[in-house]
């Protein structure tokens, strides 16, 4: 008389599930930690090319001879073209709560956000502008109220500086994260910051 045996799989155990499920949650942690690490590099790599940007515009807008409006003499001799900075420009957005853990989308309406100042003031002097929807609140200012005071090693512009900032809420929890750059006129020539200073 033949047998025949059964042949049954062998089923896991409950340790080996909870092992499984243990490194399942592990590796899920790690990568909701590396999607918010690349998330935050690409949120600051956008705030440090429009700071650069911008101070690279305040630059070329300085280094343009412009002529001041003026009432001649009785010699008739005019004054000598003249080398100014664009005077502070309007933050934007006006308000930190639109960039609080979301982004911001411009308004290019004339005298709105990036379209405001004039021929020597603010954004339309500089000539810069933002299409893009944005993480930070970027400021241009000159000859005070710096967003870089209190930043690490950044070097506060005397009378004749300015500065480029960024104020953005990286994480969406009501922090605060600061880019900034600073420059200056010494000799009739625009000294900027060696670096881009962020805050810790």
């Amino acid at each position: 008389m033949s047998s025949t045996t059964a042949v049954r799989g062998r089923a896991f155990t409950l340790i080996e599930v909870m092992i499984v499920v243990a490194i399942a949650g592990v590796l899920a942690a790690l990568a909701i930690f590396g999607v918010r690490s690349y998330l935050v590099t690409a949120k600051t790599a956008e705030a440090k090319q429009t700071v650069g940007a911008i101070t690279r515009t305040a630059i070329a807008q300085y280094e343009r001879e412009r002529d001041v409006s003026q009432i001649l003499a009785a010699t008739g001799v005019a004054s000598a073209n003249t080398h100014l900075l664009c005077t502070s420009a309007t933050p934007v957005p006006l308000l930190f709560a639109s960039v609080e853990g979301k982004k911001y989308q411009p308004d290019d309406a004339p005298g709105a956000d990036f379209n405001s100042g004039s021929t020597l003031a603010g954004w339309q002097c500089l000539g810069f502008s933002i299409s893009q929807p944005i993480y930070f609140q970027y400021s241009y200012q000159v000859g005070g109220s710096y967003v870089s005071q209190g930043l690490l090693g950044a070097p506060i512009p005397g009378p004749d500086g300015f500065e480029v900032g960024a104020v953005g809420d990286l994480k969406g929890n009501g922090q605060r994260y600061t880019i900034a750059r600073t420059g200056e006129v010494r000799d009739g020539e625009i000294v900027t910051s060696t670096a881009i200073f962020e805050s810790e």
